[in-house]
């Protein structure tokens, strides 16, 4: 996402990370990877449920609580456009490019 910000900002579109991460850890990871995007923290992940993402996940053999990576399009009125649930990071921007071009 980090590298398309200039592309997304000239199609007037704001980019907003949101994770159960504290905002000290947000600001490690984005000091680490330089995102270029704000971070909102959603500790008790009221956001995370309201979207569907917050769900069960296993690794490793275990079964926990988490979140399931997505990304959504929402308009200027605060419906949402699309939705991509499970999507690995790398692709995120070119399936929004998909829809947008």
């Amino acid at each position: 996402m980090r590298d398309a910000l200039e592309k997304l900002e000239d199609k007037n579109i704001a980019v907003i990370g949101i994770s159960p991460d504290k905002p000290e850890t947000q600001k490690k990871f984005d000091d680490k990877h330089n995102l270029g995007f704000s971070l909102l923290s959603d500790p008790d992940h009221k956001i995370a449920e309201a979207f569907g993402v917050w769900g069960e996940k296993k690794m490793y053999g275990k079964t926990f609580m988490g979140i399931i990576r997505s990304s959504f399009l929402i308009d200027e009125n605060g419906n949402v456009g699309n939705a991509w649930y499970k999507i690995s990071p790398k692709n995120t921007v070119s399936e929004l490019m998909k829809v947008l071009d």
